[in-house]
């Protein structure tokens, strides 16, 4: 009988994926992170100090921008990536802001490809990045749940599920010709809950929209919406009202919803998150355009 000691739950996903960015990183000649900001990417970007420590990063941060985040998102951000001297790129759809893409006069789904499908596209294509750092998970979403760690995308950078390459074990094949690229998912095999045990064991720091406070809301068709500044456009009848929400997932203000809660603490989100019976991602409306939505936004190059 072996007399080496038993790995905890999270210790396991740690080493898996300090490994794939290892991995990552020696294959590939060019690597980027995706920083979206959220709590998987806080995730993401402590494992990756860890794996490269005491070196700093050797890859960039990459933001796309669609202007429409949260401003405590974007305060974070500036504050957090200032404070550890990480090298941010900010990229953003200029042409289509110049003629006046928003998620108020287009669908949910013209304005997704337009300001974060063309524009990661556009910066990877810009940069020529060959591998692409991105903290989704399996348990999000059921497309999500099809990925490879290693997901392969064409010269377009475009998704093909049929043609993934077979992961055995821990071995991942990083082959690409020039102009190929991969998206890479070191939280593959974590789940919502696992990350929030991670934050608490690790003291990672998050946006505090995580966090229950008092907020000035609206009801939208049985959605609680933000209203963050005063760009959010009201319909006839809509008056805000201050609910004590937080937010499970983040994205662009005016396509995510908040859920009532009392939660203030990592230990208390904890505590919600395991008598939680709607899916973390159930607020994002972007998910919701139409059947198998995003899975088809995947296949055109989507995060």
């Amino acid at each position: 009988m072996s007399n080496s000691p038993k790995l905890s739950h999270l210790a396991v996903l740690e080493a898996e994926s300090i490994q794939i960015l290892r991995e990552t990183v020696a294959e590939f000649a060019n690597p980027v992170m995706l920083y979206s900001i959220g709590k998987d990417s806080q995730v993401l970007l402590h494992l990756a100090r860890k794996a490269f420590h005491p070196a700093p990063l050797p890859f960039p941060l990459l933001h796309v921008d669609t202007t429409w985040k949260f401003r405590d998102m974007y305060a974070f951000r500036d504050r957090f990536v200032a404070q550890h001297g990480f090298r941010l790129l900010v990229h953003q759809n200029r042409r289509a802001l110049a003629e006046g893409m928003n998620p108020f006069d287009h669908t949910s789904q013209k304005y997704t490809h337009a300001m974060k499908t063309q524009a990661l596209l556009e910066a990877l294509a810009e940069h020529g990045f060959d591998a692409a750092f991105g903290g989704a998970r399996r348990d999000e979403e059921k497309s999500r749940a099809k990925e490879r760690v290693f997901s392969f995308r064409d010269r377009h950078g475009q998704w093909e599920p049929r043609r993934q390459r077979p992961e055995l074990w821990n071995l991942y094949n990083g082959r690409v010709d020039k102009g190929e690229s991969m998206r890479v998912f070191p939280l593959s095999n974590w789940t919502e809950l696992d990350v929030w045990h991670y934050v608490l064991r690790e003291r990672i720091p998050v946006v505090p929209l995580y966090f229950a406070a008092e907020r000035p809301v609206i009801d939208r068709n049985g959605t609680w919406l933000m209203v963050d500044d005063e760009r959010m456009r009201l319909r006839p009848g809509e008056r805000p009202v201050m609910k004590r929400v937080r937010f499970r997932t983040l994205g662009c203000y005016p396509l995510s919803g908040a859920i009532e809660s009392s939660a203030t603490t990592v230990e208390a989100v904890i505590d919600e998150m395991v008598n939680a019976r709607q899916s973390e991602r159930q607020g994002r409306l972007i998910d919701h355009d139409e059947e198998g939505s995003m899975e088809s936004k995947k296949r055109e190059g989507y995060f």
